[in-house]
């Protein structure tokens, strides 16, 4: 059984094809990149499997169960959790209760407007121990304004991380970062136990290159080249697609 697969997946936006029949399929434990070039429709094709967009055609299915009309608020108990290419936080609570907010998301406590987050222990713990997953412990009760943009990138993941996600969809982490803060998600993400599957959308090809197992290239919104690291590489198209020749 495919943790995650897309099956000849489609959407436009008035005249303009942004999914093209694209069929993905990601085996469990998986470390998927998706690449391709700017306007490639690889957020697009996040947003269809996360449930933000609805697809005009295809279906998805995740572990088995077709997901394609379950709303968009419902796949995170399935076991889906995403990163954005444009990281949006609560910029003047701190990194701690950032989190804390992502996982009562996820409780019945959400529908209560009496809920006091300081005493809910438990939620408050797993927001913890995810922010010691990715190297943030220390950093729990500072504003998030006080943070760098690459210890914003690791709250963001902290958050998707403290759901327990089965599959995890990563859009773009490396973005904006520093040499050093690349080096850091990188070790971030190589630390991710194998239980959860985890596919990265990546514009440069060469940031997460070693760390795909398969890689997919969208161009307009269609799959170009699947295969190894190896054989994407090798693929004239590749190249093409990248550099126009």
């Amino acid at each position: 059984m495919t943790a995650l697969a897309v099956n000849h997946l489609s959407k436009s936006f008035g005249g303009l094809r942004v999914t093209a029949d694209v069929n993905l399929a990601v085996e469990p434990g998986e470390r998927r990149l998706i690449i391709g070039p700017n306007g490639a429709g690889k957020t697009t094709l996040f947003n269809l499997i996360t449930g933000e967009i609805t697809p005009d055609s295809g279906s998805i299915v995740l572990f088995g169960e077709d997901i394609t009309r379950v709303p968009v608020d419902r796949r995170p108990h399935l076991g889906m959790a995403r990163t954005y290419q444009i990281i949006t936080l609560f910029d003047q609570d701190t990194i701690l209760r950032n989190v804390t907010l992502a996982l009562l998301g996820l409780s019945p406590l959400r529908w209560s407007p009496f809920a006091n987050l300081e005493h809910q222990h438990e939620l408050v713990e797993r927001a913890r121990a995810a922010l010691a997953r990715v190297g943030l412990a220390h950093l729990a009760d500072r504003p998030l304004a006080q943070t760098s943009y690459g210890e914003r990138r690791r709250v963001e993941i902290a958050m998707a991380l403290a759901q327990n996600p089965k599959v995890l969809l990563l859009d773009e982490p490396f973005a904006g970062l520093s040499i050093d803060e690349r080096r850091d998600v990188r070790v971030l993400l190589n630390a991710i136990p194998r239980e959860v599957t985890i596919v990265m959308i990546e514009h440069n090809m060469d940031v997460a290159l070693d760390w795909a197992e398969r890689i997919t290239l969208l161009h307009f919104g269609e799959v170009i080249i699947e295969g190894t690291r190896a054989e994407v590489v090798a693929d004239p198209r590749t190249r093409e697609v990248y550099l126009g020749h």
